[in-house]
């Protein structure tokens, strides 16, 4: 078959990169560090950025389309926001090509052809819809403004991984500006919320909210919301961010509104987004050495029926049969797929459908249909049950909520295994080392944040939301602290 993998326990990484590859997930492209994403994994994308869609919907925002080049006097404009994205920019210089005279059929930048002002590929753009919202925006009755769009970024990454980190990437970024601090700052905690609500429910990867320390907020914000995952080998991946720019955006772009009495305020502004990263966290959350395990909510294909039989009358009876049940399950809203390829034999199948990550499994034989009868396996347990045609379209509509009930509790419960306190610098070291997160206490410097993520390789991922209050010493410098917080080594 040539579609073995790499195991877990031998090679973690390699065994990320064989699911995204021969899981038909993306593939590497001809631009060094851009990846393709293929059909199975853009589907996969739709239906969670589909799901995603209609949250933002239901929570009071709307799509918008902006510019995917920004001038860089704009990104200037936010001095945090411009110097945190500086190193992953990619600039525009010139807009055209012309003959190269000392090279037969080749093409050269045009010299006379440079732009009076640089372009930037978006990166994210704060800058360019705020200096859009300043024409937006001029009374109290234009707010709130909730705008969301759906886009790819581009950020300059040396070191790339398919989903995890590539030079350009799909995702979502809402955009949103309020009368109100405090408005502000319920915006920011709904649409974490939301995101915890989306990856626990549809992905059923459980997640941590909390808050970033200073040294890791996002640049140009007042406060950066998070959501973090844990993933089989132990590490973390940031699921998903909120970010409350008080009113530094307004501010930089000049962005005011007169209010009730009539009088000039700048408003306040807020960002989040999730991007394609999803789908890697998706991966290493659940999948196994046999290769995908996709949750029922969101998996390309939910149901695979494979028909097994003996020539021409054979295949007839059993099409007929798996034809209905398709049509049955459609009806229910599920996803379904009847592999009648007479090319591949029904092993084949199976360890294909296992590999792409396909949640239930319909083995459909001559044997069993003069039984009245279907084998069904789940991809989760790989356990298999027969069941009768006559409740068929039932049980399986149960067994993919159970499947994706049963995900999530599994993600959960080795949460809860890798999960620990330290006190000592030797305890932190150890826990991290066996691939654990790690709630300890720092003493709330940047210079000791820095120092342990110098010499642990593990960074405070966040402060956990409604985090209890304790005193204790900091496990590196012995200074006093008053809470716990999460570390973990990350992607």
């Amino acid at each position: 078959m040539g579609k073995a993998i790499t195991g877990r326990e031998e090679d973690y990484s390699q065994w990320y990169n064989d699911l995204v590859i021969k899981g038909s997930l993306a593939d590497y492209s001809a631009v060094r560090g851009c990846m393709v994403i293929k059909p199975y994994g853009f589907t996969l994308w739709e239906n969670m950025r589909n799901q995603l869609d209609k949250m933002f919907k239901e929570t009071g925002h709307v799509n918008a389309y902006f510019p995917l080049f920004i001038p860089k006097s704009l990104f200037e404009a936010e001095e945090k926001n411009a110097e945190g994205f500086a190193k992953e920019c990619a600039i525009v210089t010139h807009y055209r090509l012309k003959s190269d005279p000392s090279k037969s059929g080749k093409l050269m930048v045009d010299p006379e052809a440079k732009l009076e002002e640089e372009l930037i590929v978006r990166p994210t753009s704060e800058a360019i819809i705020w200096s859009t919202y300043k024409n937006w925006i001029q009374s109290y009755r234009d707010l709130p403004l909730l705008i969301n769009q759906w886009a790819n970024v581009v950020r300059w990454e040396m070191r790339t991984r398919l989903f995890l980190r590539t030079a350009e990437f799909l995702w979502q970024e809402g955009h949103t500006a309020h009368a109100t601090r405090e408005e502000a700052l319920e915006e920011t905690e709904k649409m974490l919320g939301v995101y915890a609500d989306f990856v626990e429910q549809y992905m059923a990867v459980p997640v941590i909210k909390g808050i970033k320390t200073p040294n890791e907020r996002f640049a140009g914000a007042d406060e950066t919301y998070c959501i973090e995952a844990m993933m089989q080998d132990g590490k973390a991946l940031q699921a998903g961010t909120s970010h409350f720019l008080g009113q530094n955006f307004a501010k930089a772009f000049d962005v005011q509104f007169s209010n009730k009495e009539n009088k000039l305020e700048y408003v306040w502004a807020t960002s989040w987004g999730v991007s394609t990263r999803l789908i890697g966290a998706l991966i290493m959350a659940h999948s196994d050495d046999q290769g995908l395990v996709l949750p029922p909510r969101i998996a390309p294909l939910q149901v695979v029926i494979v028909p097994i039989y003996k020539g021409e009358e054979g295949k007839k009876i059993v099409d007929e049969k798996a034809r209905w049940i398709v049509n049955e399950l459609k009806g229910k809203g599920i996803s379904v797929k009847y592999d009648d390829d007479d090319t591949a034999r029904p092993g084949w199948k199976f360890a294909e459908y296992e590999l792409k990550g396909v949640p239930v499994r319909i083995a459909l034989g001559q044997r069993d249909l003069e039984q009245n009868v279907a084998e069904v396996a789940r991809r989760d347990t790989k356990e298999k049950q027969t069941v009768s045609l006559d409740n068929l379209v039932n049980e399986v509509e149960k067994l993919l909520e159970d499947i994706q009930q049963n995900m999530f509790n599994r993600a959960l419960l080795f949460r809860k295994e890798h999960i620990c306190q330290a006190d000592t610098w030797e305890e932190f070291v150890q826990a991290l080392d066996k691939g654990n997160f790690v709630m300890a206490h720092w003493d709330g410097t940047s210079e000791t944040e820095e120092k342990i993520k110098e010499t642990a390789k593990a960074t405070i991922r966040c402060i956990p939301l409604n985090n209890p209050q304790e005193s204790g010493k900091c496990i590196l410098t012995g200074n006093l602290s008053k809470e716990r917080v999460l570390f973990a080594r990350a992607y």
